[in-house]
């Protein structure tokens, strides 16, 4: 089976059982070739629903994950968008075809990790900024952003993405230590938030 007729299979899935609500990001996840970002012998697992190994014990996040946190980010054209774990580049390129280029500010731990996914989103034709960093630090030059996501767990959520991201905004991740819960966090102007939890996930904790 051809990668584009594969991809459009899986999100025809999404969207039939309402994983995927938003239109924006059932096109999103069409337009983006996941079997780019992961090595030669995993391509062709790249349009099953399930997450991949990426090397350096990470994983790229099945799509089901990832369609469903840009949908409860809720972003438009324009928005500027924090994501901390850049992995290999996914999820951030599935965001920036809804923002655009030069909106996606991205974060990640392993230099190896962030250096290939910098070259590979490039390569693809995708205007996204990557740092090589402490994910809980987020990214100050750049605040506030209009949304912000972590795809990696987090015991709590990072009290520097939640001041950094605008009070209209939102902040979706997967938080809690063994039970890890994935919650839609709304920043409120004294530096708390508002939590709602969406779904038991498990996604690979935080360095």
């Amino acid at each position: 089976m051809e990668m584009a007729t594969a991809r459009d299979r899986l999100v025809d899935s999404l969207v039939a059982t309402e994983v995927v609500t938003k239109s924006s990001t059932a096109e999103a996840l069409r337009a983006v070739p996941r079997h780019e970002f992961v090595d030669d012998d995993q391509q062709e697992l790249a349009y099953q629903d399930r997450p991949l190994p990426i090397g350096n014990d990470q994983t790229i996040s099945a799509p089901h994950i990832v369609g469903q946190m840009l949908d409860l980010i809720n972003v438009e054209p324009g928005d500027r968008v924090l994501e901390i774990g850049t992995g290999c580049g996914y999820h951030a390129a599935v965001t920036a075809e809804v923002v655009g280029d030069g909106n996606v500010y991205s974060v990640e731990y392993d230099e190896e990790l962030g250096e290939a996914a910098r070259e590979r989103l490039a390569d693809l034709g995708y205007d996204v900024a990557v740092r090589i960093g402490d994910g809980r630090e987020g990214w100050p030059e750049h605040a506030p952003v209009d949304a912000s996501y972590l795809t990696c767990a987090a015991a709590e959520p990072p009290t520097d993405v939640i001041e950094q991201t605008a009070t209209d905004g939102v902040v979706v991740g997967p938080f809690g230590e063994g039970q890890q819960q994935l919650q839609r966090l709304v920043p409120q102007p004294d530096g708390g938030y508002e939590a709602e939890t969406i779904a038991p996930v498990r996604f690979v904790p935080m360095q």
